[in-house]
């Protein structure tokens, strides 16, 4: 239980602090400024409230899940799984994904609309370079025997990444249909939130599967060692 209130914790305080850079709290009639000065901030859009509620669910469903694993892989029958080394790599393609629809992002605010564009494409093409890559990866751990039902800690693989892979495939799906509008209105309004959403999206996606590597890795038992010394 400690897991997720700890994983929980740390999604809040992002989703608060990023809403508190959006000026969601921001009062207004508070404001110092002349009467003829108009250069307010722009209220927040309800789409960006949308994604920030969604994104909370969708880090509690995630933080669940890591609590299960640490509760079952206590269990006397839990199998090390060694991971694949072609994870690495797929690390990298969803970093580069990352990274591209920030640039996109950029490039779509000064109006350099064949930049912007390539930055799409780039995008898409990592996302889906991310999902062949898993599916590589499960390729190989069945060549190797490590089966679905065979083991505790091989089922939690499979499921954990799989949940991974489905909101990885939900952010292509959008970011599938901002690429067509980017071509056919060209970057207006509308489309620069689309392309500013989908880039938040993709960076909490990244940082979720870069917290599920540690910890299947190995890596994270350590700091929640450390972490339930500090609450006890």
């Amino acid at each position: 239980m400690s897991v997720v209130l700890i994983f929980m914790a740390a999604i809040a305080a992002v989703i608060v602090w990023w809403l508190a850079q959006q000026r969601l709290a921001s009062k207004p009639w508070l404001e110092v400024g002349h009467a003829h000065d108009h250069r307010r901030a722009a209220p927040l859009p309800a789409a960006k409230v949308g994604l920030g509620v969604f994104l909370a669910v969708v880090g509690s469903l995630f933080a669940l899940s890591f609590s299960a694993y640490f509760m079952r892989m206590a269990s006397s029958d839990w199998g090390a799984l060694p991971l694949p080394g072609f994870l690495w790599v797929n690390t990298a393609i969803l970093a580069l994904a990352s990274a591209a629809l920030h640039w996109t992002k950029l490039e779509a605010e000064w109006q350099h609309r064949e930049a912007a564009r390539t930055g799409l494409l780039a995008a898409l093409a990592a996302g889906l370079a991310f999902l062949v890559g898993q599916l590589f990866a499960w390729r190989a751990l069945i060549d190797a025997g490590y089966l679905l039902a065979s083991n505790p800690a091989n089922s939690f693989f499979y499921m954990l990444t799989g949940l991974h892979g489905l909101h990885i495939l939900g952010g292509l799906a959008a970011l599938g249909r901002v690429t067509m509008r980017a071509w056919d209105t060209g970057f207006d309004r509308r489309t620069r939130l689309s392309i500013e959403l989908c880039a938040i999206y993709w960076h909490f996606m990244l940082a979720v599967w870069l917290v599920l590597f540690a910890l299947l890795s190995g890596w994270a038992n350590e700091v929640v060692a450390f972490c339930r010394q500090l609450l006890t």
